[in-house]
């Protein structure tokens, strides 16, 4: 009798666990995601940004393979939300000052700072420029002394492959008022142009000490694409920026207006002793990020 007890009781032991086995698979659902890489020693970055290990190669572009960061907010692990997507160039020097060419923009900390404050979260896609090839690749059009103009492939990559594979893959607020596209120098112009070029994906444009003297079709190409009733803008520049980048700014303000974009969604910004610097961007991009989401 001990014998025929002791096996009963096995095998609801058994049974039980198998039970609770099966339960526990069907109430956890998992969402496989996008793989991810290490951090590495030394790096500053965030426990929440994290390098995909899916590269791009830009169809038409150049032969670079492009690494994607990727930064989400401090609760995303947490929650079930979605959240408005910041898109963004230069990831090399977003978040970490490891692959900084000069100093980074620290918008890891910035934002899980702001979020301990305000429980308002973001997405931050960061795209790493090409290298050798970054002029071509953030400029709509050719510069005699400096080459150029393939800026309209990038933008389209952003827009037909890259934005799609973030809303697939991550709890993303898709609609254009839930999306920004914010860059620096050169950064800024890709911005600036792919915002208007894509108002009904790129709602919101942070286009910081932008190079507009790199063609003067971005004047013309303003007054071609004013359907941006919609948009907000946010124009930053430094008054220690050299060259005529403050009044192609202040150029460039006026002729938005004159062609109809609305005065309360641009902002232009001129900072006293701002200089074309890294450290200069990380400074302004929290009152970048609250004008445009305001």
């Amino acid at each position: 009798m001990f014998n025929i007890l002791s096996f009963m009781n096995k095998c609801f032991l058994c049974f039980f666990l198998l039970l609770s086995s099966l339960i526990g698979c069907k109430s956890i659902e998992v969402k496989e995601t996008v793989k991810t890489d290490i951090l590495e020693q030394n790096s500053s970055r965030s426990n929440n940004v994290q390098i995909l290990k899916k590269e791009f190669i830009i169809k038409n572009l150049n032969t670079v393979s492009h690494k994607v960061w990727v930064y989400l907010p401090p609760n995303y692990q947490n929650s079930t939300k979605k959240y408005p997507v910041i898109y963004m160039h230069d990831a090399q020097n977003l978040f970490d000052a490891k692959t900084s060419y000069a100093g980074e923009w620290n918008v890891d900390e910035t934002l899980n700072n702001y979020y301990k404050t305000s429980k308002k979260g973001f997405i931050v896609v960061g795209v790493e420029n090409g290298g050798e090839k970054r002029i071509e690749e953030y400029t709509p059009w050719p510069n005699k002394k400096y080459g150029g103009g393939k800026e309209a492939i990038y933008i389209d990559f952003l827009v037909n492959e890259l934005k799609p594979y973030i809303d697939e893959n991550y709890r993303t607020k898709t609609k254009a008022r839930h999306t920004a596209i914010i860059g620096s120098s050169l950064g800024g112009l890709i911005s600036f142009y792919g915002g208007l070029k894509y108002p009904d994906v790129f709602g919101k444009i942070g286009a910081l000490s932008t190079s507009f003297w790199f063609s003067n079709n971005s004047y013309a190409f303003v007054s071609k694409n004013n359907n941006t009733k919609n948009t907000k803008l946010y124009l930053l520049i430094g008054s220690k920026e050299g060259g005529s980048m403050v009044s192609d700014t202040e150029k460039m303000k006026q002729l938005l207006l004159d062609n109809g974009f609305p005065k309360e969604n641009l902002k232009t910004k001129i900072v006293a002793d701002g200089k074309h610097t890294e450290s200069f961007w990380k400074d302004e991009f929290l009152e970048t990020i609250l004008f445009l989401y305001k």
